[in-house]
């Protein structure tokens, strides 16, 4: 049994539900997550749902024992480890994301990483990638709760940026096309957080972890640049979030340069001393 605050399931309920899931099953977007204010942070569905690339290889590369994939999404890495002969769990609140997880010959559960969970305090390896350090809205409480399900200085590989950023804020789950029934609905807003590596940096030595590699792998540009062109022109006036980064694979509008490229942590938990009473 958890003992870290739990992330109620209210705040992970959308990404069970439309247009999220639409997207997982025609693999493609566009697709954002909307914040209060208007402002867009575009997410990758198409990336996700392709097999893991050069940025993706060098964090599994390093993986050790069994790997617990939070947020597993369509499952791409968890099928990359189960093809490398890996043993390899995905969780993710959204069916359609472990049914297609599932489809690729990978092991996923429906489930939020703050739900009771296989094997807990055994797992080597625990993923982070695509942005999930965000999930429930509060890191420290996340890291926590990774920390309980790893052994004993068991490995966290987040994806990361290097930006200072550390926001909390509320999001929706948005493609564009309209109003949804479920829009006005208690669940349409969740919280979310958005995390640089300083930031990162600062929740792991507060919650048990100790930093012990730091890697960055060169964005994969398409050559049209048809990913960015997409991007400025999905809504006239709006840009992502300030502080655009990695998290996106794009830029952040005028204020800031195009990421140069996608950018990742290791965090070990710290071994605990001895008690000597």
């Amino acid at each position: 049994m958890s003992t870290s605050t739990p992330v109620t399931r209210d705040d992970t309920a959308p990404w069970g539900a439309d247009p999220y899931a639409d997207a997982l099953r025609s693999g493609r977007g566009p697709l954002f997550l909307r914040r209060t204010d208007g402002w867009l942070l575009p997410l990758e569905v198409e990336r996700w749902c392709a097999g893991a690339d050069a940025a993706d290889l060098s964090a599994l590369r390093r993986c050790e024992g069994p790997v617990l994939d939070i947020g597993c999404g369509p499952g791409r890495l968890v099928a990359a480890l189960h093809a490398q002969g890996r043993r390899a769990l995905g969780i993710d609140v959204s069916e359609a994301a472990v049914a297609r997880t599932s489809a690729t010959g990978g092991a996923a559960l429906c489930a939020s990483v703050f739900d009771s969970l296989p094997d807990e305090g055994h797992w080597g390896t625990a993923l982070l990638l695509d942005g999930n350090i965000g999930i429930g809205g509060d890191p420290r409480a996340l890291l926590a709760r990774i920390g309980e399900l790893l052994g004993r200085q068991g490995l966290l590989l987040v994806e990361t940026t290097p930006a200072d950023i550390d926001e909390r804020v509320q999001v929706r789950v948005d493609d564009l096309h309209g109003p949804r029934r479920r829009q006005g609905s208690r669940h349409s807003w969740f919280p979310w957080a958005r995390v640089g590596t300083p930031a990162l940096l600062r929740h792991a030595a507060a919650t048990g972890w100790t930093p012990t590699e730091r890697w960055t792998v060169p964005e994969q540009q398409p050559a049209t640049g048809q990913g960015r062109r997409h991007l400025e022109g999905a809504l006239p006036g709006q840009g992502p979030f300030p502080g655009q980064d990695a998290f996106a694979g794009q830029g952040s509008g005028p204020d800031q340069p195009p990421a140069a490229g996608r950018c990742f942590v290791a965090l070990r938990r710290r071994a605990e001393p001895l008690n000597r009473g």
